[in-house]
Parts: structure tokens; sequence; C-alpha cells
């Protein structure tokens, strides 16, 4: 069995902070808000920063930087990149070395995230798989030292390069700005602190437990309709939340497709990614040919609850492409196969 190596304790005691301190403050917001000091510019705050901070997890981080599943303009790159280091996920580099390790190993024991590999029987061993691979696994392993075996084309690329250098501007930022329009709108500090909790730092805990989700709600709960070789599932709720992250197992058996959500499957990030092609701003968007898809799809799709552990799998498996430098299993919507960055 493969163990994972322990996180240096500087890194553990920053994934501390980063989890623990918006945890104290839905407690505190919880509080505040019964008391009445919840105003609708603080949700608007809330629900306008999570919905741009998690576009730039889902289209940057994740489709873009992660995948290759299209290629940016500058100017989207460094809005989306930025966007999405002010999730407080981690730099963009470690997120994409570690995101890949997941796709190479899903749900095998060198998966840093499965709720299933390594973790006993039962409802103790599922409890157990469900924690680790919603937030216990940020203390098991730094990847830096790995990023470049898992991304090497990022190590190439200036503009993924400086984002993850200024990470903790972004951060800073991220906490700042909303202060600022929450001071500026209410005219008080109280209002600068409300819209620090509010814009900020609850921002942050719902944005980490939606992504985290993905790591653990969708590979448990939900369905299969492709042969992705793991126990990833389309889970709506979290297709929903996630914007379109939750269509996993569409996601895991293509990789590399701008696209998660197929057919009436919502999926934000992808219209707007047809968006900013349309405009010019995006182009090569890569996505599955009808032949990759009808070969992949299952003949029924398989509805379930996975709670078994999925121990080390003796059977090889072929992974599909992670980012634009494997097969040319997908498809541009300009026609070209394969597109690639």
């Amino acid at each position: 069995m493969h163990e994972l190596a322990r996180a240096p304790q500087w890194h553990r005691i920053l994934t501390l902070i980063g989890v623990i301190v918006p945890t104290i403050a839905l407690g505190i917001a919880i509080w505040l808000a019964w008391g009445g000091w919840c105003t609708a510019t603080d949700l608007a705050m809330l629900g306008i920063g999570y919905l741009l901070t998690a576009l730039g997890v889902t289209i940057g981080y994740h489709r873009l930087f992660t995948h290759r599943a299209f290629e940016a303009s500058p100017v989207v790159a460094w809005t989306i990149g930025i966007l999405g280091s002010m999730s407080v996920q981690g730099p963009l580099i470690w997120w994409a070395a570690k995101h890949r390790q997941h796709h190479q190993y899903s749900d095998e024991e060198l998966d840093p995230h499965s709720p299933h590999a390594g973790h006993a029987r039962g409802v103790i061993g599922a409890i157990k798989g469900f924690w680790h691979s919603h937030v216990g696994w940020l203390c098991k392993r730094d990847l830096r030292s790995e990023a470049v075996r898992y991304v090497p084309d990022l190590f190439d690329d200036p503009i993924a390069r400086r984002i993850d250098l200024l990470f903790p501007l972004w951060v800073v930022l991220g906490l700042v700005i909303p202060m600022a329009i929450g001071g500026a709108i209410a005219g008080t500090w109280t209002g600068a602190w409300l819209g620090l909790l509010w814009g900020g730092l609850m921002r942050i805990f719902v944005l980490h437990h939606a992504t985290w989700s993905i790591n653990s709600v969708c590979h448990l709960w939900g369905w299969r309709d492709f042969d992705s070789g793991d126990e990833s599932r389309n889970n709506p709720v979290m297709g929903i939340v996630s914007m379109g992250e939750g269509w996993h197992n569409n996601h895991h058996a293509f990789p590399a497709s701008a696209r998660h959500g197929f057919g009436l499957q919502f999926d934000l990030s992808w219209i707007i990614i047809r968006s900013l092609a349309a405009v010019g701003l995006a182009r090569k968007l890569r996505l599955p040919s009808a032949e990759h898809m009808a070969r992949k799809r299952l003949s029924r799709p398989e509805p379930a609850v996975a709670v078994e552990p999925a121990t080390a799998r003796a059977h090889p498996r072929a992974r599909e492409s992670m980012s634009s430098r494997g097969p040319a299993a997908t498809r541009s919507t300009a026609g070209r196969a394969g597109a690639t960055r």
C-alpha cells in the first residue's frame, strides 16, 4: 500500500488557518444575522463574490489551466486565474498538480482525495473516506515538490507562473475588495467589517465546501452515464451549485472536454466559455466526438450510492488526456481534432 506523506508543518498550519477561519466566520455570521446584522448588500456581495470566484475555479483553474480544454486571450486568462486564486484553494500550479494526480490515479491509492481507496469497509470506513476526500486530504501531502512532474506545461506558461507567484496578493485583494465596497456603501466601519465577513470569509467558506463536495459527494452519490473506470458520479445538485462541475462522471470520462454537462445538463461554465468564444476571447474549444461518447456510454445508466472501498485495481485502465498534451480524444468547435495549446 502506498502511504501519502504528511505535509510539512508550515503547510498544515496554513491549511488549518484557511479552513478554520472561514468556519469561525460562519458562526459569527449566523449570530449577527440572528441579531439583524445582515443586509441585502451583504448577501449581494456573498452571492456575486461566490459566482465570480467559483467561475474563476471552474473555468480558470480547472478547464483552462489544468485540462487545457480551450485557449483564452491573455486578458481572460489573467482575469479568471486571479478570480480562482481569490477562492483561497491554493496557488494555481499546486491546484493543477494535485488535480492531474487525481485524474491519473482516480479512486486508487495514489489519488490524493478518494473517498474509497485505502479506507475500511462499512459505515465507519465510509465516514472516514468521506472526511478524507472532503477536507482531510489537505494535510496529507504537499504536492508542491511534485508539481514539475504533473504540470510541466504550466511552468512554461508565463501567465500561469505569474498568477501562481502572486497568490498571496490575490488572497488579500479577495478580502480587501468586499471590505472596501461594504464600507463605501454603508459609510461606516461596521459596513466594512460586514463586507469582509460576507463578501470575504463567508464567500470563501461556501465555495470551499462546494468545491470539496466534488471530491467527496460526486464520488459517492449520483449516477454514471459513461465508463470512466472509477467511482465518479453525475450529481445534479452539485451540477448547479458548482457551475457545471457536478457532472463529474462526464468529466472523468472526457477530462479534456470544455463542456461537462451534456444535453439538458446545466453547465454555466460551458455557457460562459461558449460566449467568450463567440466574441473572440476564447478559441479551440475541445469536445468529445460523437463516436467517442458512443464508445464510452453505458448501455444503462448506473444509479448508485458508492460506499464500498475501491482498493488498488488489478486491471489496467486507459487514462484520458488530462491536458492538451495527451492523445487526441477530443474535437474542437473549430473542427480541428485534438486542438492543442
